[in-house]
Parts: structure tokens; C-alpha cells; sequence
């Protein structure tokens, strides 16, 4: 079964980096149309997990509960996603619906862990420069608060920096009575691009959520803009929503 998942991620990464070859000479190579805001905060603050805070009442929330190719929905597995930002921090938000928590045990949560996505843990792909399609930010936190980041860039071999640091802070809760675990995260925006950020701007992003026990074939992954294709293959920038900066 491991050996016939590799295959198919190398099929995946394959097609797609094909797939990016092509993109990069399209004027517009973006298919993806869903779009989040998020609003300027007028302090910082650390994350703690705690999503009932104040700054984020008022935060563009959005849902989804279908699958990475959008044809299969999982309602016990519904993911909430909100955005906020300041000139130093990207601040990303996530409500997570659960039946089962799937984590490494007894690792410590302080270390970074290659392979987390073989766990639960949500996602974002963070794409700053639209003009370069290819290169984008991956960040991942487990619901135990384990963590990755990688910096990734579809024209190279292997496409994934594993020794790349953003710096990322991030906390979670988890909630066993409403069945329900949080993730906070704050992001420098330094670590992405040296421009900075201002209102109007805009990145491509997406948001990815893996859940429930057992292999690839048995667990869930969702994703807020549809990757489409035959293969759950998140790492498709054409696909990538819109991330707007506003006031």
C-alpha cells in the first residue's frame, strides 16, 4: 500500500508541476474563485487557541466540508476558517469539527514533525506573489499543537524546503464535549515577502483540513478551493482562492 501511495504522489507531483509549466505562460493562470477577507487589527497580540476572543468577532468567517475534489462532503468533519492581519503578522484562524483525534503521541509538540500530514491538522498554502505561481508557504498545525513549515517552490527538486523557518507562532484547544479543536496561528509576514502588505493587496491561499483514522485511503481531506483532478493532491496553486487585505 506505502509503495503504491508513493507512486501516486509522484504521479500527482508529476502532473501537476506540468500542469505549472504550462500555467506560468497563461496570462491569468488562476481557476480558483472562492475569496476571503481579512481585516486590518489595530494591535498585535500572541496567539493562545482561544477563538471566542474579542478580535475575532468580527473577523470574515467562512466554512467548508467537502473534499479536496469538492464531490464529497463530510459534515462531522465541517472546518471553519477566519483571517486578520497586521503589517508585521498574518493571523489565521480554524474551527474544527472531529469525530476521532488521530496525533502523534508523546512527541513533543515544541519540535517541529516532518510527515504531520499523515496525522489531523489543518493547513494553509500561503502565495504572496501571484506572479509566481510556482512558489508559495506551507503551514500546518496538529490539534496536539505540532507543527511544520516549508517553503515550497514547484521548479525545483525536491519542491519542499524542510530546513526553511518562518518563524510561526501557533496554539490550539480542543474542546471533547462539543467535539470540536481550534488552531490559532500568527504568521510574520517577513518571513513570506519582503514588500510587506497594505490594504488592497491581495495573495492566493488555500486552506486544507486531513482528518480520521487509517491510511490515505480511509481518512479525509477537505479543502477550501477544490483542487479538482483525480488524485487528493493539494499542491495545485492554479486552484488557489483569493486572499484580500482590507481596512
Amino acid at each position: 500500500m506505502k509503495s503504491a501511495l508513493n507512486r501516486l504522489i509522484l504521479l500527482a507531483y508529476l502532473v501537476t508541476l506540468t500542469s505549472m509549466t504550462a500555467a506560468q505562460d497563461s496570462p491569468n493562470p488562476y481557476t480558483g474563485t472562492v475569496e476571503i477577507s481579512a481585516h486590518r487589527l489595530a494591535k498585535d497580540f500572541i496567539p493562545d487557541g482561544d477563538l471566542d476572543k474579542t478580535v475575532w468577532h468580527n473577523a470574515q468567517r467562512q466554512s467548508f466540508d467537502h473534499d479536496w475534489s469538492g464531490q464529497k462532503r463530510f459534515p462531522e468533519a465541517k472546518t471553519e476558517i477566519a483571517t486578520l492581519w497586521t503589517p508585521k503578522y498574518l493571523y489565521v484562524a480554524f474551527w474544527c469539527k472531529y469525530t476521532v483525534l488521530n496525533v502523534y503521541e508523546g512527541e513533543d509538540p515544541a519540535k517541529e514533525r516532518w510527515e504531520l500530514w499523515d496525522r489531523d491538522v489543518v493547513e494553509l498554502f500561503a502565495l504572496p506573489e501571484p506572479k509566481n505561481i510556482n512558489h508559495y508557504y506551507e503551514f500546518e498545525v496538529a490539534p496536539n499543537n505540532q507543527w511544520v513549515d516549508l517553503e515550497i517552490d514547484l521548479s525545483k527538486k525536491p519542491f519542499n524546503d524542510s530546513k526553511w523557518n518562518s518563524g510561526f507562532e501557533h496554539a490550539t484547544r480542543i474542546d471533547r464535549e462539543k467535539r470540536v479543536w481550534t488552531c490559532e496561528m500568527r504568521i510574520p509576514i517577513r518571513a513570506m515577502t519582503k514588500s510587506g502588505i497594505h490594504a488592497g493587496d491581495m495573495w492566493r491561499v488555500n486552506f486544507f483540513r486531513a482528518h480520521g483514522l487509517g491510511d490515505d485511503t480511509s481518512r479525509q481531506f477537505l479543502s477550501w478551493s477544490p483542487v479538482l483532478g483525480s488524485t487528493a493532491n493539494f499542491h495545485v496553486p492554479a486552484r488557489f482562492g483569493k486572499l484580500r487585505f482590507a481596512e
